[in-house]
């Protein structure tokens, strides 16, 4: 039976690439299908539509020097190499609001391609760099994954998914949830952070005792 992971978090979030793809690789070594589903968070929720460049943004915000910048893109990009993934940073990219990227991923869910629309918005932005609050390069996305490309973007463009996506951030940041990724296992197990491999397997292993005893 596969097991369940509600999973808060944003795709600019580079743990949350991590975080997952250390849970993914626990649950093949394990055999154990995972059945996730995301649910919207925003770091940056007043972000300009122009968006800021991110080595400024993260000093401005956390007070990161360019050398912690630089030695924190160094490990995400081998801890990311590792899992499979690939971090693609560079002194000019800049962070997005990703209000409208967290519409298309709840109109795909409609589709049953939210999981895979996420995981293309995590390749768009830290992979490809690309402005993930641009409605034709979320179209694009959408048509990457073989969704309606204009039925994508007249969503976007009418805003139809706005107001689910704020009532779910509401639902989520009303329990607490602060910081991401937050995973929530078979309804029941809150787990906040990218935990690493092995505790994953821990996680997985339990949860697989408990839906066989």
């Amino acid at each position: 039976m596969p097991i369940r992971v509600d999973i808060v978090s944003d795709v600019v979030c580079p743990w949350c690439v991590i975080g997952y793809r250390q849970l993914a690789s626990a649950a093949e070594a394990r055999q154990a299908p995972l059945e996730p589903y995301w649910h919207p968070f925003e770091l940056n929720p007043g972000m300009a539509e122009e968006g800021e460049n991110l080595r400024e943004h993260l000093a401005a915000k956390y007070g990161t020097t360019a050398e912690d910048s630089r030695k924190a893109r160094d490990r995400l990009t081998a801890l990311g190499a590792a899992l499979g993934f690939t971090f693609n940073y560079a002194d000019d990219m800049r962070m997005w609001n990703t209000f409208r990227a967290h519409q298309l991923i709840d109109w795909a869910g409609d589709h049953g391609k939210g999981h895979d629309v996420k995981m293309a918005l995590f390749a768009a932005f830290f992979t490809e760099r690309r402005n993930v609050s641009d409605m034709d390069v979320l179209a694009e996305v959408a048509a990457s994954v073989e969704l309606d490309r204009d039925a994508a973007r007249t969503v976007l463009e009418r805003g139809d998914r706005a107001a689910v996506v704020r009532e779910k951030e509401r639902f989520w940041t009303s329990r607490g949830i602060t910081g991401v990724p937050a995973m929530v296992f078979q309804r029941q197990h809150l787990v906040v952070g990218a935990q690493g491999e092995a505790a994953y397997g821990q996680i997985l292993d339990q949860l697989g005792a408990a839906q066989t005893a």
